[in-house]
């Protein structure tokens, strides 16, 4: 345990106590409860089962096992509240914000508690479930990663602006770092203007998981914060119920994992974090082997999503500039394979009707997306 002050000092800004309110939300998802009508397969965010702080790599051995199109309910961890700088202990943490103690989770507490393999120093803060085998998933074949239902575990979470990490590099404007509390009250997200306020302002939640991604052909577990090729902390918003995510298998089995939970996020992520908080998610796994993924797809450098209204191709770079290239070329392969553009009307067609996003650009490697609008090619064969 890391000694560290109280909450309510000047190390958090957050409105009074006395405004914590569960509001509509009428379960805390402890692990093991309200499991009803879920998936046969159930795994929960307990200590042997987590990852925090790094990725998993070809060496780790699977948590779970699952064959493609089995479904697996997982519980994930926000990391706010269990860092060491906001004292490793989210049931004192989180009563400093008025939180009952029954409504934390006793898993984070529990992690928070245990001595789960972790260098503050340099390792990263996100904490995610896995790694999961998929059988039959080789390198080349891409992974499918098909989100079903997503649950707030609990109703708040924390919106950090750390050590100068977000886009505005004088931010914090204090000398301690910043964490602002935010609730959930009749279904929205709610927030301060300032500190010492009511919540007054809201805003649409639309929770996913900010880290998606299988394991890499090393034999070092990579940082948990730069996402890759292999997914990680890309941080896709779009990714929300019925979406799907395709990832480039590494390793045999994939050995893929989820967290880095989100109730809300703008693109870009500017502070640093969004409105981080836990999640139950009820998953899909299928597997696309490599030809299959060349002709729907075309020869993709890193994930690709889909929507029932977009595929989103994606790229990342630590230059912004070069995530954008990325991204465009990728979106470019997509149309190619898929409706048989060629380059130049590709090209031309991206410039005239898709949006390229800012996923995020404060995780050392920046992400940009592109929604690829589908009905625009409904006359043509897919």
């Amino acid at each position: 345990m890391v000694s560290s002050p109280p909450p309510s000092s000047s190390a958090t800004l957050c409105a009074p106590v006395s405004t914590y309110r569960v509001g509509r939300v009428t379960e805390i998802l402890q692990p093991g409860e309200h499991l009803a009508g879920q998936s046969a397969h159930y795994l929960p965010a307990e200590p042997q089962n987590v990852l925090w702080g790094r990725l998993p790599c070809r060496r780790d051995t699977p948590v779970l096992r699952v064959s493609p199109g089995e479904s697996v309910t997982v519980d994930t961890l926000s990391h706010e509240g269990l860092l060491e700088d906001q004292g490793r202990d989210p049931l004192r943490y989180f009563a400093g914000l008025g939180v009952d103690p029954e409504h934390v989770l006793s898993d984070a507490i529990t992690l928070a508690a245990s001595d789960a393999p972790r260098d503050a120093r340099t390792d990263g803060p996100h904490v995610n479930t896995g790694p999961i085998h998929v059988a039959g998933a080789q390198p080349g074949d891409l992974l499918k990663v098909t989100i079903g239902s997503l649950q707030r575990r609990v109703p708040y979470g924390i919106i950090s602006n750390r050590h100068g990490k977000g886009a505005l590099p004088e931010f914090p404007r204090r000398e301690h770092d910043v964490s602002i509390f935010a609730g959930v009250d009749e279904g929205r997200g709610t927030i301060a203007p300032f500190a010492g306020a009511e919540r007054s302002i809201t805003f649409e939640l639309n929770p996913f998981f900010g880290t998606i991604g299988v394991a890499v052909d090393d034999d070092a577990r990579p940082h948990s914060v730069p996402p890759g090729t292999h997914g990680g902390n890309i941080d896709i918003r779009m990714l929300t119920e019925g979406a799907s995510l395709y990832l480039p298998v590494q390793v045999p089995g994939a050995l893929v994992f989820l967290g880095d939970p989100h109730f809300a996020q703008g693109d870009g992520e500017v502070a640093l974090t969004a409105m981080e908080a836990s999640l139950r998610g009820t998953v899909q796994f299928d597997v696309i082997a490599r030809e299959d993924a060349l002709r729907q797809f075309g020869e993709q450098v890193g994930p690709i999503a889909e929507t029932t209204e977009y595929l989103i191709p994606t790229g990342m770079n630590e230059d912004l500039d070069l995530a954008v290239e990325s991204c465009v070329r990728n979106a470019v392969a997509l149309l190619q394979a898929r409706w048989g553009l060629d380059p130049e009307h590709a090209y031309a067609y991206l410039s005239a009707a898709t949006d390229f996003h800012i996923s995020q650009v404060v995780d050392i490697v920046k992400g940009v997306h592109a929604a690829v609008r589908k009905s625009d090619f409904r006359s043509l064969a897919s």
